[in-house]
């Protein structure tokens, strides 16, 4: 047997490196300059970039982009200002060396020495692409990037999200209005590399026709009448970042052309100026009109639609994902109940059969008033069918039930619960009722949940 060298095994920077290879995190740093001196093992697995690529070499050419995203703290080659925070924490897709997207859970730690000064950044970055599939396959997945769901269209949603976001091609959000669609466009942002850079939006259908344009180019002093300055347009301000633009659909052809002519060539002038202007912005558009239609009717350029609509994602209504409806009333209770200063409240299931039951024409938004309308009224208790606003009650009972409204009674309500194993809605089902109408019916008779 080999005698061991002790002092080989004790080398400190030989020891340390071992120490480090062997962790199921990647590992990489680099000093004030961002010139990387250490790339561990799980870093060269996770990338697909090998270590002798990328020791000695700035972060952001080594990978062609910042490594740590727009987070970085070093974008500008300077030390972080005083008062920045030391340590980041957040996710971040990333393109590998082979071409894959890969979604890392990132911590950034600033580093200093002995004397206390800055010498420069270590992140720790862990691959949950695999297990973040999984769980959406599995369906335990409940939220994604501060958007609350789980229903299969929705998980659909959020991979869709995930697949976008590591790429610059204009995307286009489709839905009802209501359904969160710049909620979307706000998580594409953050889950993308240009996270923590601008995300400016504009409502294209809010502004008159003779704003719109100086809105999203700028213009320069003496433009126009008021024009007592130059002013910088949306595109200008999302530099670097992503701009979003909701309803894009009510843009009118002068204004469709002026976007096209961006969108090809990247450039643009402002209002009255003879100066060509060229951003880096990921654009993202929606609407809650059918584009298709609006170019068939004459009313939307063809070419912009196939412009904008690159990657096209359609977010459906809250009718269609109704198993999301308990998810959302108990987000929006919680937030409402946090933002008052009061305890966590819950909510009745007679109210909650009446949530589901409705149509909900006005989609997540309209959830999200009803429960707070509920929360004032129910000054912070339990959430019960009479808080609930009047709407929503009254169309309840104004729609029509299949065949003859039965008579509930207590012998018929109890044979049904034992014959659905104390399943309500399947006793429901069973009486021929609504859940509602069986719930209210069991508020006002609980003798009928005792057995015989």
């Amino acid at each position: 047997m080999a005698a061991i060298d002790l002092n080989q095994i004790l080398a400190p920077q030989e020891n340390l490196a071992r120490i480090l290879d062997n962790l199921k995190e990647g590992v990489i740093a680099h000093d004030l300059k961002r010139r990387i001196f250490f790339f561990n093992r799980q870093a060269e697995m996770i990338t697909g970039y090998k270590r002798e690529e990328i020791l000695g070499r700035d972060c952001h050419e080594a990978f062609g982009i910042p490594f740590c995203g727009e987070r970085c703290s070093f974008c500008d080659n300077s030390p972080p200002a005083p008062g920045a925070p030391e340590v980041k924490e957040y996710t971040l897709n990333i393109t590998t060396k082979q071409c894959e997207s890969r979604r890392l859970e990132m911590t950034v730690t600033l580093m200093r020495d002995h004397t206390g000064d800055f010498v420069g950044v270590l992140a720790l970055f862990r691959d949950i692409t695999d297990e973040l599939r999984l769980m959406m396959q599995t369906g335990n997945l409940t939220r994604f990037s501060n958007i609350v769901g789980r229903d299969a269209k929705m998980l659909q949603v959020f991979q869709q999200i995930s697949d976008v976001a590591a790429y610059d091609y204009p995307v286009h959000i489709f839905g009802d209005t209501g359904t969160g669609k710049e909620l979307v466009a706000t998580a594409i942002h953050n889950e993308g590399h240009r996270a923590g850079t601008p995300f400016v939006p504009i409502n294209c259908g809010a502004l008159p026709e003779g704003l719109i344009e100086s809105e999203l180019f700028g213009h320069v002093k003496g433009a126009f009448s008021g024009a007592i300055r130059d002013k910088k347009g949306r595109f200008e301000l999302a530099d670097g970042g992503t701009i979003f633009l909701d309803e894009v659909a009510e843009l009118s052809k002068n204004m469709q052309v002026k976007l096209l002519r961006f969108l090809q060539e990247g450039e643009f002038e402002r209002v009255g100026g003879e100066k060509t202007l060229a951003v880096s912005v990921k654009v993202i558009s929606a609407t809650n009109k059918d584009l298709k239609e609006e170019v068939r009717r004459g009313r939307f350029r063809e070419d912009l639609y196939y412009r904008l609509s690159v990657i096209p994602i359609f977010i459906p209504p809250l009718r269609e994902r109704k198993t999301d409806i308990p998810l959302l009333a108990n987000h929006f209770m919680q937030e409402a109940a946090m933002k008052h200063g009061q305890s966590p409240f819950r909510i009745a299931k007679e109210a909650l059969a009446l949530l589901m039951d409705y149509p909900w024409p006005g989609n997540v938004r309209e959830l999200q008033n009803a429960i707070q309308f509920a929360f004032v009224k129910s000054n912070g208790r339990l959430l019960a069918v009479d808080d609930l606003p009047m709407e929503i009650k009254g169309q309840l009972e104004g729609m029509p039930r299949k065949g003859p409204v039965r008579k509930l009674e207590v012998r018929t309500v109890r044979s049904a619960l034992k014959k659905a194993g104390g399943n309500k809605s399947r006793a429901a089902r069973l009486l021929g009722v609504g859940r509602a109408t069986l719930y209210r019916f069991l508020n006002a008779h609980p003798e009928a949940l005792s057995p015989e």
